[in-house]
This record gives structure tokens, sequence and C-alpha cells, in this order.
């Protein structure tokens, strides 16, 4: 390639991104540059998350085992959200999002954990006695993070975004500074880093509680559950430094 071509082929790229920016408002990304997200499930926390996070650029794969209920979501979100199986989302996302009932952990593990092996799960479930029988009461005495880690062997499980409900986060999402905080709880750092850049796309501040034990700090029945404030409450509400 001669001098002259290289100078062509520059000047169009620069072109081609200036066209970007004032199109959109913003710099043009590379769609690789943000990671995928596959959901394991579509109701109402995977379409408020997803729905968050497909405004912030990020390609998000919807999954059902009615397939239907997927696509339906999916389409109403526009050209970044798709719909598939769970096996299909776990094998898409970089990051997969965990959005069922607790009860089914046992049997999303035992389907997905192969190939959730190294990847980010992030758990945003809640286990409910009344609802989730015998393994609200393990998650309530070992804690979820940890009950939750035992299904998925060799993924990296993330908690975050189960300590306020779906509503106010749709609610309060992106509001101006001081923005809601939304504690993480994690072991593996990369992964820790991935989540951290969700909550901050989704709108909010991210507090680390520390290691994924410390994840029992904002389940049910302890004092982060539902505490709704900016990074400095919830890091002196919750004891943290």
């Amino acid at each position: 390639m001669t001098p002259g071509m290289k100078r062509r082929n520059l000047l169009l790229a620069g072109l081609t991104a200036l066209s970007g920016l004032a199109a959109t408002g913003r710099p043009v990304r590379a769609a690789d540059t943000l990671p995928t997200i596959g959901v394991i499930g579509a109701g109402h926390v995977a379409g408020t998350l997803g729905g968050l996070w497909i405004k912030a650029g990020y390609h998000v794969m919807f999954s059902a085992q009615d397939l239907s209920s997927a696509k339906e979501l999916a389409s109403s979100l526009g050209p970044n959200a798709s719909a598939g199986t769970p096996e299909d989302a776990a094998d898409f996302g970089t990051v997969v999002l965990l959005a069922v009932p607790y009860r089914a952990i046992p049997a999303v593990g035992k389907k997905l954990a192969p190939l959730l092996r190294d990847k980010t799960v992030l758990d945003a479930t809640n286990f409910y006695p009344f609802r989730d029988g015998s393994i609200a009461s393990v998650a309530e005495r070992d804690g979820a993070g940890l009950t939750t880690q035992r299904y998925f062997p060799g993924a990296h499980v993330v908690r975050g975004f189960n300590s306020i409900d779906m509503s106010v986060l749709a609610s309060e999402a992106g509001r101006p500074s001081p923005r809601l905080a939304i504690p993480v709880a994690g072991d593996d750092a990369t992964s820790l880093q991935r989540v951290e850049e969700l909550v901050k796309a989704a709108g909010f501040d991210p507090v680390v509680t520390g290691s994924l034990a410390s994840a029992v700090l904002f389940q049910p029945g302890h004092p982060g559950f539902e505490m709704q404030t900016d990074a400095a409450g919830l890091k002196s509400g919750l004891g943290l430094h």
C-alpha cells in the first residue's frame, strides 16, 4: 500500500467515526469493546436490567424454556436484543445473568454449569422460603452467594442487583448525583470489575462489599436488603470502610 493510499484510508476512517458521532451524540464504540450479556430468564428482572444495558449499547440475549416469551421480550427492546434457549444465552454471554426463581438454581446449574466455566455469572436472584422450598433454608444458612456458587463450579459468581426492587431500579436509573448505590460481592477480581461496569452502565454506583461470602450483607433478612441510598450511605449502613 502506497503512502497516499494509507493517508486516504485513515481519512475515510476518521470521517466514518465523525459521522457516527454526529448521528448518535457520543463517540462510536466498536461492538466488541463491550461484553455480551446472556440472560437466563425473560421476566421482570431480565427485562428491567436487560433493557438498561441495551440502552447503554450492550448486546443482550434473553432466554426461557418457553422461547416465545424470550422472543417477545427481545422484540420489545430493539435491535441489540435477541432471544434463544438457556444454552444459547450461556454460550452467547461474556457475562451471564441469573434472573430466575431461586428454586430453579439447582436445575439451571445442572444444565448450564459446563457452558459457564470461567465465565462471569451475575446472580440477581433472591430466596424466599414460601416460594423456593428447602434450598431457601440452605441459602439463608450458608449465604445465597456461596450456595449459588456450588451449583456453578468453575464459574465466577458475583452477587448483585438482588437487593433493590426492579421497579425502584427502573425509576432511579441514571438519576443525577448522588446516584443510587448497588452492592456487589464476588471472589474473582476480573468478574467483579465487569459487574461494576454493568452497574455503572445501568445508571448506578457500585459498592463492593467484599468476597462472595459477604453477599449475605445484602440478601433478604440482612441490613443491606432494600437499602436505598447513595454509595456513602450504603458503606456506612453496612459498616464498610
